[in-house]
């Protein structure tokens, strides 16, 4: 198994620079891809409520032999569920369908400001890591200014953000923000847009340079900024190829190259959390 780096939020926390994303990944298929990631040496599992495998994560932890301390599952709140009563009974509800004593790392999935319940949301998650049933708490898809808000609010920070982070939308100021403050960074679809980013001749000459694949350039790209990436792969052998970057160390230069092909059109889609609405 590779030796995988891990980054410290500022109550001491610790992510493995490498985890696994779940999306699309259900059923008893889904079941057996997190089970084999597990054994494989992964320890990050990232779900949601709204990715309707819940069930299936816990299974694939139940399965595994990867002994349950040593695994961090994440799941996250819906915006559908942001005030309080609503929010404490989905928290709850997770947990049980996770088949788990407690969640370990439980995120608000996107802030919905136009509806301004995510302080509501965030108090919810305060409450159950008080009451024992979730570990940690953070979020998703915050900018600074909910991030202060939530805070400033509870006197709660969160120990992750999770965002769209990927070569063609590198978020420098937003990451920097998190380093000043403490707060871990994680990035969704941290290959971006995959098919058109690995034929990128300075992802090729990187890859090339090293002996690895484009795809292990681009995740060791983000361990060298200290970014968690959640890849999502069904397959074992994507699986142990992804995990494997974890220990590609790439220069400064390198890592610049491949921060220089961010775009000011680099999201995946129109997913600005000033406006973004998830359901």
């Amino acid at each position: 198994m590779p030796a995988v780096p891990t980054f410290t939020a500022h109550n001491g926390f610790a992510l493995p620079a490498i985890g696994l994303g779940t999306y699309a990944l259900n059923g008893d298929e889904g079941a057996a891809a997190v089970a084999g990631a597990l054994n494989a040496g992964y320890r990050l599992v990232d779900s949601a409520f709204n990715y309707e495998n819940e069930g299936s994560v816990g299974l694939g932890v139940a399965a595994s032999d990867a002994p349950r301390e040593e695994i961090i599952v994440t799941t996250k709140l819906p915006g559908r569920h942001h005030p309080s009563a609503k929010a404490r009974t989905s928290i709850e509800e997770s947990r049980s369908r996770l088949g788990l004593d407690i969640t370990d790392l439980h995120l608000i999935h996107w802030p919905n400001p136009s509806q301004d319940e995510y302080v509501q949301a965030w108090a919810a998650l305060v409450d159950a890591q008080e009451r024992g049933i979730v570990r940690q708490i953070g979020v998703s898809n915050f900018l600074p200014e909910h991030l202060e808000r939530i805070e400033r609010e509870t006197g709660v920070r969160p120990v992750v953000n999770q965002i769209e982070l990927h070569p063609y939308f590198p978020q420098e100021e937003q990451l920097a923000y998190h380093r000043e403050h403490g707060i871990l960074t994680e990035a969704w679809s941290p290959l971006g847009r995959a098919r058109e980013l690995v034929d990128e001749p300075v992802v090729g000459e990187v890859a090339a340079a090293h002996g690895i694949t484009p795809v292990q350039t681009v995740l060791a790209w983000h361990v060298a900024r200290d970014t968690v990436s959640i890849p999502k792969a069904s397959s074992l052998e994507h699986q142990v190829s992804n995990l494997a970057a974890a220990e590609i160390v790439l220069d400064a230069a390198e890592v610049a190259a491949i921060t220089a092909l961010g775009r000011a059109d680099g999201r995946l889609f129109d997913a600005d959390p000033r406006t973004h609405e998830e359901s």
